[in-house]
């Protein structure tokens, strides 16, 4: 008899006894395990949250015009990718594209089944795969931060749905030359699935964007999470292969997937405007920097990463929670282990820079700094 599906723990809720642990602190624990936005919503997004006329009939399934026209013009300021609006959709913020991708592809390709994935990463790239009962391949990281595809076993390959590439990087803040995956995902029929939510914040290098290297084979998965400070508004886009973003369209349409009308106002908004996601940059480089140095008067070695708002830092002899239990009790900081990201992640610890300018004045003062 087949065991019931079972799903394995949420990775940030183990971390309750390392929270009690922060909280011992006068003031209270500073929570930097996930990666959550602290800062204050942007003015342009709060007006355009005032017009709710757009919440009386039902959105879109593939985004609204003028939400398609605002990704439109990002894609072309930003990226310098000019793309025609059929070939961009909507999603819920990036997460539930993230894990119900496989299942989707699947239904296309029902004779491939496996997912590769980074093997260190963000959960919701194994999980995807496993949701869809397909097989979970984590690629190992080389030296240099990236994606070792020269591992993959040509009999792997041929039963690959497709590849993700995550750049620049959560947890590391690698930012990866995705040219390469590119190449080997298409000479292969495997599409090549590049989470990019982070791409605007690169400080070492420029942006690289998987749609500069053409649509054929892949996809581009985007969300305003990140740059504009709108986890809690749940929105993003998908684009890339004009075939596979038609196929996506229009299957989400039959799931019900759909942003909510003010959503889309809100969020073309946000695409419309970039002067706040320069002074979000702003904030988390300097946020970076402070964390660097409060960690070295610990004697912790820490640098800056080539992207994202992370710092991936090593553990004394390996042992990652030692140093998770060592900022708590000595700094009331809460940390996530590299373990979370993955068992090539086990020795180091995350650290999000998401707390405020006060919240990082309060871990200097107890650092000594």
């Amino acid at each position: 008899m087949t065991p019931n599906f079972q799903l394995p723990p949420y990775p940030y809720e183990t971390l309750d006894e390392i929270r009690s642990l922060a909280d011992r602190h006068d003031r209270g624990r500073v929570d930097l395990s996930i990666g959550t936005p602290c800062d204050p919503v942007p003015d342009v997004v709060i007006e355009a949250l005032t017009d709710f006329e757009s919440a009386r009939t039902y959105p879109p399934s593939i985004g609204s015009q003028f939400f398609l026209e605002a990704v439109s013009g990002w894609l072309s300021r930003q990226l310098g990718v000019q793309l025609p609006l059929s070939s961009i959709g909507a999603c819920i913020g990036s997460k539930e594209l993230v894990a119900g991708l496989p299942h989707i592809l699947r239904l296309r390709s029902p004779d491939r089944d496996i997912v590769l994935y980074p093997a260190i990463s963000y959960p919701s790239y194994a999980m995807g795969a496993l949701l869809a009962g397909c097989q979970a391949v984590a690629v190992p990281i080389n030296k240099r931060g990236e994606l070792d595809l020269s591992t993959i076993d040509e009999a792997v390959a041929s039963r690959s749905l497709c590849v993700w590439l995550n750049s620049p990087s959560n947890p590391t803040g690698v930012v990866s030359d995705v040219s390469k995956a590119v190449d080997w995902g298409r000479s292969r029929g495997i599409t090549v699935i590049s989470d990019e939510c982070y791409i605007e914040f690169v400080w070492s290098g420029k942006v690289r964007s998987i749609l500069q290297d053409g649509t054929d084979g892949i996809l581009a998965v985007h969300s305003l999470s990140k740059r504009s400070n709108l986890a809690g508004l749940r929105a993003g886009f998908y684009t890339g292969d004009a075939e596979l973003v038609h196929y996506l369209r229009e299957i989400r349409k039959h799931q019900g997937f759909m942003v909510p009308g003010p959503v889309q106002v809100a969020g073309t908004a946000a695409f419309n405007d970039q002067k706040h996601v320069e002074i979000q940059r702003e904030r988390y480089q300097g946020r970076l920097a402070a964390l660097v140095s409060i960690l070295s008067v610990l004697g912790i070695s820490a640098s800056m990463p080539d992207g994202a708002f992370y710092l991936w830092v090593p553990a004394d002899d390996g042992d990652e929670w030692a140093l998770v239990h060592k900022l708590a009790t000595q700094l009331g900081m809460v940390v996530a282990p590299g373990s979370f990201f993955g068992d090539q992640g086990i020795g180091y610890v995350r650290i999000a820079a998401v707390a405020t300018d006060d919240q990082i004045d309060l871990l200097r003062e107890r650092a000594g700094n």
